[in-house]
């Protein structure tokens, strides 16, 4: 059975979102980061979750079966993230077979897609499973560790599209259904909020 490492991006300044980090709005019975943890969990012990702004206030409420990898270079976006996450990874003595990547913002994706992916890396031939967006694919993805070199020097705000480009004969795709909605204002908050 392949392991998987779960690599959730929180780092974020939610410079949208107006007054505090979303990562900490509430979210059933937790946070949008708390419940992204929640899912994680579900399908592997190995979570790593990365900090930025607001890390003092955010690191309080992460469990201590979680690890708290800080990102100093959070300004520079999603790709500096992936990079110091995966460059942790590689220098701890984990060694998963692949690495989930996801977001703190994506509430509606939850463990049961979540577990889709992870089926379709463990099941079929591909170096990695990722999340369709149209007429492009990103995370939640999951990469084999061959390609956490790849991850590894992402330093600017690309994330790991191109990465998902590069290796797209090697790609499988899965379909989200509507629930991959980030989520990044008070308002797209309360919506969600209101219609659950």
């Amino acid at each position: 059975m392949k392991s998987i490492a779960v690599l959730i991006l929180a780092a974020g300044a939610s410079t949208r979102m107006e007054g505090g980090p979303k990562q900490l709005l509430p979210w059933q019975n937790t946070t949008l980061l708390g419940h992204a943890i929640e899912q994680a969990k579900q399908l592997s012990e190995l979570i790593f979750v990365v900090l930025g702004a607001y890390a003092d206030e955010i690191e309080k409420v992460i469990p201590d079966d979680v690890e708290i990898i800080y990102n100093p270079h959070w300004e520079n976006g999603m790709g500096s993230s992936i990079s110091v996450g995966i460059e942790h990874l590689q220098n701890s003595n984990e060694k998963p077979t692949g690495v989930l990547v996801m977001l703190a913002d994506q509430p509606l994706l939850d463990a049961t897609y979540l577990q889709e992916i992870k089926s379709d890396f463990e099941n079929k031939p591909c170096k990695i499973v990722a999340t369709s967006y149209g007429n492009k694919l990103g995370v939640p993805a999951i990469f084999d560790n061959s390609l956490l070199p790849q991850l590894a020097k992402l330093h600017e705000d690309v994330g790991a599209k191109h990465i998902i480009e590069k290796n797209k004969t090697d790609t499988i795709t899965v379909f989200p259904k509507g629930k991959e909605i980030d989520i990044d204002t008070k308002k797209e908050y309360t919506q969600y909020i209101n219609n659950k």
